[in-house]
């Protein structure tokens, strides 16, 4: 059951098209990571599916609800974390995590509160406007989890956080996928996206170019490889699927398509080998893959 759906989303500023026929669903019960270069439109899109902006064309809906008309009803269930914080200055940290709480008219959880602002290293009583940009993003963290919601939409949700933070945030978000919370994760954390999430939606300039579950992305991935063996490979440079070959002396580096793995394999088990590892890609290699990828295309077009 999709609790988030977006169909064929189109959006202008004037001329310029921010989102085009964008598609994308999130599962009950998982973590979908959106990831993006800066401007492709992660935040756009979080924007419309808030209703903080109107569609020009297209279908966004959270429970079955028009994210435009129904935001109000929507609102009650949804938790909200954007990247750039600007609060109110003469407020404390604990004051803003009241406010926020109580303007989704719900009777604050005290335990609940205590147990985040312990678990994140918080200090509630000083003003906002003595906060690092850390203990800042620390506000929104601790309000949106504090609150009883069943979705939670995460836009950037750890700029700022110091390394020690983003891991209490990354369990603390597994723990609410236990829970059976769903959760829109928009992320240039390549890693946090790959530990975290169920599956993925890859934007590049205003439209959304793969989506998947993390094995079905890292299918069209390739392997990496490192060798060394007795004799340098002469037949690898040269081979179908196989890219970035480099070589120094009797070791080499290179990457395989996973199709053709099996034949890299014969090639190299026919030198004595000293050394062979494989490796699956991480994220970021598929990212930046996909993104090269179509940049290539585009340019090939224009």
């Amino acid at each position: 059951m999709s609790i988030i759906e977006i169909k064929d989303l189109t959006k202008k500023f004037g001329q310029f098209t921010a989102l085009e026929k964008v598609n994308l669903k999130v599962k009950k019960g998982e973590i979908h990571g959106f990831i993006g270069p800066n401007g492709a439109g992660k935040s756009t899109t979080i924007r419309v599916l808030l209703g903080m902006l109107k569609a020009d064309a297209g279908e966004v809906s959270i429970f079955g609800k028009d994210a435009w008309n129904d935001s109000v009803a929507i609102h009650e269930q949804v938790a909200y974390v954007p990247g750039d914080a600007n609060l109110w200055p003469n407020l404390t940290g604990g004051q803003v995590i009241d406010l926020l709480l109580e303007m989704r008219k719900q009777k604050p959880n005290e335990e609940k509160r205590q147990h985040l602002m312990k678990l994140f290293e918080f200090d509630p009583t000083k003003k906002c406007r003595e906060y690092s940009k850390g203990n800042l993003q620390k506000v929104l963290i601790i309000a949106a989890f504090a609150a009883d919601a069943d979705v939670y939409i995460l836009d950037e949700p750890t700029s700022g956080l110091d390394p020690l933070m983003e891991r209490k945030f990354q369990t603390h978000l597994l723990e609410l996928k236990e829970q059976g919370k769903t959760i829109l994760l928009s992320s240039h954390i390549l890693s946090e996206v790959e530990r975290l999430c169920d599956t993925v939606s890859i934007i590049r300039k205003g439209e959304v170019i793969e989506t998947g579950t993390l094995d079905e992305l890292r299918h069209l991935t390739r392997m990496n490889f490192e060798t060394e063996t007795m004799q340098p490979i002469q037949e690898l440079e040269n081979m179908p699927g196989v890219h970035q070959f480099e070589q120094d002396g009797n070791k080499s580096t290179f990457q395989v398509d996973k199709e053709f793995t099996n034949q890299v394999i014969q090639v190299i088990s026919q030198y004595e080998v000293i050394h062979l590892s494989s490796t699956s890609p991480k994220l970021e290699d598929l990212f930046l893959r996909y993104y090269e990828e179509n940049e290539e295309r585009a340019d090939d077009h224009e």
